[in-house]
């Protein structure tokens, strides 16, 4: 439909009508007008997959078998594979299966920035930085539309913590908005064309996000025109006039009473007594339209989904395999030969645990869920004996999503008695006055199996107790006592291969450099064990790259180094634009792994780095605003990267853009250097390949409060050729003859 037939179908529609698809008519769905031929709008959460089926009113699953589906690696593990292409791969299974349980809006992806590692929605996030972040989640949004299902970008903006995730006033710099938490949506609005827009819950300069004209009018609607759907997060709206007059389209809540929801009754009454005009809701009731229009569900066109399709599961166990990330292999341990090895010894609750069911809103249904310890025992196929001991408790059960804890499942009897074989491990209670008994028998049996083992990995991390919606964790060390296990193993099998599992970075101090061997993996979807397995043996090589620096205590994360995370009330982001390996590098702090590490089983050899200035023929004498979708690259880039192993394997060029004076003229301090694109490419053993980059002005500049424009200095710089942030391979230094002054949209 034209944008014409579109208005004409707007005058069709009675007041009633139009306030009934403007919000919640069950927990997922707005209302129909099928007398106009509008259908509903429905919702599903992701974005690790297509939720379950819950009942219209009650947040109750309905039960049924036809709603199992395919579970996607973490949006970190996505990140972690520095490949534009698994994120769109990735974001077109999503979109196939949302679109194959009859969605409209998958809520997904979520990319706000890692500000901390004690951020419980970190696994749903991506990285810590915006380049890579907004690199990885155009495509995903891509990928996702391309099934006739809308993304839905969130959460929009400054979600960066758990803790009073409900109303603690963000409070950034514009500095820190426009280099840091910014670009990421901008660029999904620009470049990924998404449909749709998630406003967070908290509040922006005392103002919620659901109801901030300067959010939601001035810059998304405003300056980024953005044109398609926003939505509320579910239970985001406070006020029915804020929110009218905003450009908020559609109010989602947690609660069954959908006619009193804000944008319900109480706005037809507004809209009565003369508080809120009718042309505020025709303004919502045209991105409905528009956004309807674009996904074919008005005109019967729209494409046909699937899901729990094969060719899902091979793109996903792609993903998973690019994105394991090797942080140590100081005696080359890694991989393992499957044909010398007679008995494996596999420690770890990570081992043996499923977490698709789990993190909060993003728990799906998995159609299956390989752990790790299955992966080991479907690759080896019966030719090695493979024993388990899970070496610790994890006694963390219950989480602040209100789920049960499992101490009145099943009373505990003694550890040689047995246990009822078909709860799952994580659900068999253990009274806390028995937890240091148990673990203590559990150690010493890990302990006592290690000394007939030919090979021994530790699969630990964290769970989604910790990786959670709702709630930050407590502390940067890894829950359930497993610094002392590791450390303990350790002194028994030096050799023993650490392995670890979570959504956030965690802190290794404790049995570091004890450890040759640590292997670490986010959240890896249905098909993560058989990548583990893989990884183990060989049969791939590990490519993936850390998005998010470890640092090696909390307190060298700049958000704890001054005090402002998490904030309570108030959030004031103090590190300003000093985020990750920002603030690490500006502070002289090394980490325990950087932003940008990942080691493989190859060796690449990087050289003849050359830098051609592409702007001899261009007239660069204005001193006028160019708008940012203008600018043409101004040098290009080459790298020669040659593989010296044996062992095809893929390597990400990290090209970061380093200011050789770090004070601007206005004397505000850069990063020491800042991540400006990258490539990954597979090489085979003994071959080599070319790298190209292009870079244009936007990649030397900083915002400029007081212009409100980017601007990228005069002066020289150090192009810079990476395989991690702190792993420079090639250098060199380029000139910028005058200053150019962006507009930052």
């Amino acid at each position: 439909m034209t944008k014409t037939e579109l208005q004409e179908l707007l005058k069709t529609l009675t007041l009633d009508e139009k306030i009934s698809m403007i919000h919640g008519a069950a927990l997922f769905k707005t209302a129909a007008v099928p007398e106009k031929g509008i259908p509903a709008f429905t919702f599903s959460d992701g974005p690790m997959g297509t939720r379950p089926e819950f009942l219209p009113d009650q947040w109750l699953m309905i039960g049924g078998n036809d709603d199992y589906t395919s579970y996607l690696p973490c949006n970190s593990a996505i990140a972690a594979t520095w490949n534009r292409e698994c994120a769109y791969a990735s974001g077109q299974v999503l979109g196939l299966e949302a679109r194959g349980r009859g969605k409209d809006m998958i809520l997904a992806p979520g990319i706000n920035i890692q500000r901390s590692p004690l951020c419980g929605r970190n696994f749903e996030y991506m990285s810590e930085d915006p380049y890579l972040t907004a690199e990885m989640a155009v495509p995903y949004v891509k990928g996702v539309q391309e099934s006739d299902v809308s993304a839905c970008v969130k959460h929009y903006a400054l979600n960066n913590q758990e803790t009073q995730r409900h109303g603690g006033n963000s409070i950034p710099s514009e500095r820190a908005l426009w280099e840091i938490y910014f670009p990421a949506f901008r660029a999904t609005v620009y470049e990924g064309n998404t449909l749709g827009m998630m406003a967070s819950y908290n509040r922006f300069m005392g103002e919620y996000a659901c109801h901030s004209q300067q959010l939601l009018d001035d810059i998304l609607r405003g300056e980024w025109n953005f044109e398609g759907l926003t939505v509320s997060d579910w239970g985001g709206v406070h006020d029915t006039e804020k929110s009218a007059t905003c450009s908020l389209d559609v109010e989602m809540g947690c609660t069954d009473n959908f006619d009193e929801y804000y944008l319900a009754n109480p706005l037809k009454q507004a809209v009565k007594d003369g508080l809120v005009s009718e042309a505020e809701i025709d303004k919502k009731i045209m991105h409905i339209l528009h956004t309807m229009n674009e996904l074919h569900m008005l005109d019967g066109n729209r494409k046909r989904g699937g899901y729990n399709l094969p060719s899902s599961r091979e793109a996903l166990l792609k993903t998973a395999e690019e994105s394991i990330v090797l942080l140590k292999n100081d005696k080359k341990q890694l991989p393992l030969n499957p044909d010398k090895i007679k008995k494996l010894l596999v420690i770890g609750d990570n081992a043996d645990r499923t977490h698709a069911l789990g993190g909060g809103s993003a728990e799906i249904k998995a159609l299956y869920e390989l752990t790790p310890l299955m992966g080991l025992k479907m690759y080896l196929g019966g030719n090695c004996e493979v024993v388990y001991e899970p070496g610790y408790y994890n006694y963390v059960i219950g989480n602040a999503w209100g789920r049960e804890n499992s101490q009145n499942i099943l009373s505990y009897n003694k550890m040689d008695e047995a246990l009822n074989p078909f709860l799952p491990r994580q659900q068999r209670y253990i009274p806390e006055e028995k937890l240091e008994a148990i673990n203590a028998e559990y150690l010493e049996r890990a302990k006592q199996a290690c000394k007939d083992a030919d090979a021994v990995i530790f699969v630990g991390g964290l769970t989604h107790d910790q990786d959670v919606e709702d709630q930050d964790r407590k502390d940067y060390h890894l829950p359930c006592g497993q610094d002392h296990v590791i450390s303990e193993l350790l002194k028994v099998r030096p050799d023993m291969i650490v392995t670890l599992i979570g959504g956030s970075p965690v802190s290794t101090a404790v049995w570091s450099d004890q450890a040759d061997t640590l292997l670490f993996s986010y959240y890896n979807g249905m098909e993560g064990g058989l990548a583990f397995a893989r990884t183990i043996f060989g049969e791939v090589s590990p490519s993936g790259k850390l998005p998010t620096s470890f640092p090696k205590v909390l307190s060298d994360c700049g958000a704890h180094s001054l005090d402002t995370f998490p904030g309570i009330d108030t959030v004031t982001y103090k590190e300003d634009v000093f985020v990750g390996y920002r603030h690490l590098d500006s502070a002289d702090i090394e980490p325990a792994f950087a932003f940008g590490h990942g080691l493989s089983y190859a060796e690449f050899k990087y050289s003849d780095m050359e830098v051609c200035d592409v702007t001899a023929d261009m007239d660069t004498t204005t001193d006028e605003l160019i708008p940012r979708r203008s600018l043409v690259p101004i040098f290009d880039i080459t790298c020669r990267v040659k593989n010296t192993s044996e062992v095809t394997a893929k390597e990400s060029v990290q090209l970061y853009v380093a200011p050789s004076d770090p004070v601007t003229g206005q004397g505000q301090k850069r990063p020491v250097k800042e991540l400006r694109d990258f490539d990954k490419k597979q090489i085979a053993a003994g071959e080599e390949c070319m790298y190209h980059f292009s870079l244009t002005p936007e990649a030397f500049c900083y915002y400029d409060e007081t212009s409100h424009c980017y601007i990228a200095p005069q002066g020289t710089y150090d192009i810079l050729l990476a395989s991690s942030s702190r792993d420079i391979r090639c250098v060199k230094q380029v000139t910028l003859h005058k200053d150019y002054k962006i507009s930052r949209s």
